[in-house]
């Protein structure tokens, strides 16, 4: 059993074929700060695990739910042995995880194919939400996941989904049914340095491929949003949106993960990055709700794009990051000192970090 004086740090990753190619390996890892291995988790999970999201109860650390290729799991001890809770797909993909702040025994699961779980038993059981579905509104080479899920800790009932690669939908009613707040976005892209098209027939593309959402204590009612084009702030429950003009700050603008903090709402963290598939990353801190951003991640280099943030919630100095190759980046004194962790030779598409 992990006692609260105990440090983990997880990652998670999924498999990987470039262009047909060598095909890379996923899975659950663990391993606590300073010297040591990554620990391989295997007990209870699916064989060959893809990890791409975790969620960790605010009562309990040595609860954590992990979304997998088979549903979501969970742990008691702190990753020594996991199960499967009761999740009516199987071999559902779970790409977001979140708690309802106000009453974490309220959870919410995200899939691809776009759908949204929901759990009044702290993970225990879960019910599909049948109203939540993706717009349409950019039609890619992979159905389109819901990426993140995010409460308003001012607003329970209001439930945000970021949808990758469709907009965001709004629940008002606690996943019940759902409004979608993606028309603002798409009439951004009618400005020049927000036009993105890769994968589809629209220059909204950027714009509709969302990463990551959060809300703040601080700032009710204000989801932010991030996309492939930056951080955008969405106002009155986000029926609009604005640029927050993260390229103020930094070089790179391509936002892959945003984070409040556990321990100051007008903390935020970001991960940004050039590109999907780079070889650069960083990581900036924001004391303002996003006024003013700061690199943090000094003396270490991200070879690859910066994929997700983590911050514990029993330490503020304890912030975690990771690239999507495999490299983990750790500061256990409040971003004055970094050092880097990298995973098993093999694991290259890593979309999550943890820590305890």
């Amino acid at each position: 059993m992990v006692t609260s004086r105990s440090k983990y740090i997880f990652a998670g990753a999924g498999h990987y074929s470039p262009h047909g190619g060598e095909r890379y390996r996923g899975g659950l890892f663990r391993r606590r700060p300073g010297e040591g291995e990554w620990q391989a988790l295997t007990s209870g999970l699916p064989d060959d695990v893809e990890a791409r999201a975790f969620a960790i109860d605010p009562r309990d650390p040595n609860v954590i739910h992990v979304g997998t290729q088979d549903g979501p799991y969970r742990t008691l001890d702190g990753g020594e042995r996991w199960a499967r809770t009761a999740y009516p797909e199987r071999g559902g993909v779970i790409w977001s995880l979140a708690h309802d702040p106000s009453d974490p025994d309220v959870m919410y699961a995200g899939s691809a194919p776009v759908g949204v779980y929901r759990s009044d038993d702290g993970g225990e059981h879960w019910r599909l939400l049948p109203n939540a579905k993706s717009p349409g509104h950019c039609e890619m080479g992979f159905p389109a996941r819901t990426i993140r899920i995010a409460v308003d800790p001012s607003r329970p009932s209001d439930v945000y989904a970021a949808l990758e690669v469709s907009g965001v939908i709004r629940s008002s009613d606690g996943g019940e049914t759902w409004t979608d707040l993606s028309q603002p976005l798409i009439r951004l892209a009618d400005q020049p340095h927000l036009k993105s098209r890769i994968g589809s027939d629209t220059e909204a593309e950027g714009m509709l491929d969302s990463h990551a959402i959060v809300v703040s204590a601080s700032a009710p009612g204000a989801p932010v949003l991030a996309v492939r084009m930056g951080l955008f702030r969405g106002d009155d429950r986000g029926t609009a949106w604005s640029d927050m003009q993260v390229g103020r700050h930094s070089p790179l603008a391509y936002c892959r993960d945003v984070l409040v903090s556990p321990h100051d709402p007008r903390t935020l963290f970001a991960c940004l990055s050039p590109a999907a598939r780079s070889t650069d990353g960083t990581l900036y801190r924001s004391s303002d709700l996003g006024g003013s951003w700061q690199r943090i991640d000094r003396g270490v280099k991200a070879e690859a794009t910066m994929m997700s943030v983590a911050q514990a919630t029993a330490d503020p100095n304890r912030i975690y990051c990771v690239s999507r190759c495999g490299q983990v980046f750790g500061t256990e004194d409040g971003a004055a000192s970094w050092r880097e962790y990298r995973l098993p030779e093999g694991v290259k598409d890593v979309y999550a970090v943890a820590c305890i």
